[in-house]
């Protein structure tokens, strides 16, 4: 007897494997730079292999661009200084390596359409919305302070 194919359950589409983080403990133990390179490191991985993902299980569905968000930013020397992590998407900047976070340069938003949102932190507000990462960039840059504070680690005591 001859099985249709159709008939059989459809093998899941195979995903990209997960991409090996930095040991943020490690490069945490040898100082702040350490840990925002990490940092800048796992943040690219994880977002990247998250839009793969996507981008297989859901073709023609776009992802918003926090990909090319995170390039533009590690590209961007004053940022790269900073700590980033993110929040609902949204790419955000401290000083410290560690929770409580001090932010800096307000955060930006990928939205749906391509276009960025660049918000203000204190107070909250919208600064603007572009077109693209590097414009986002760029104005998010402009709200850094002149002389924002140093990165600051955690103590060596703290266990995270």
């Amino acid at each position: 007897m001859a099985v249709d194919p159709s008939s059989q359950a459809s093998e899941p589409p195979l995903l990209p494997p997960k991409p090996v983080l930095p040991d943020m403990a490690e490069a945490r133990s040898h100082g702040s730079a350490a840990a925002i390179e990490a940092r800048w490191l796992s943040l690219q991985l994880s977002w990247q292999w998250a839009r793969d993902v996507h981008e297989i299980r859901s073709p023609g569905h776009p992802y918003p661009g926090i990909v090319p968000l995170l390039e533009a930013a590690a590209a961007t020397p004053r940022l790269r200084r900073l700590y980033p992590f993110t929040s609902h998407f949204a790419l955000l900047f401290s000083s410290r390596t560690d929770y409580p976070w001090i932010l800096q340069a307000g955060s930006i938003e990928p939205l749906r359409n391509g276009s960025f949102k660049v918000r203000r932190r204190d107070p909250l507000t919208v600064v603007g919305q572009v077109e693209t990462a590097t414009e986002a960039v760029d104005l998010a840059v402009k709200l850094l302070p002149a002389d924002f504070e140093p990165v600051v680690t955690h103590s060596a005591d703290k266990h995270t």
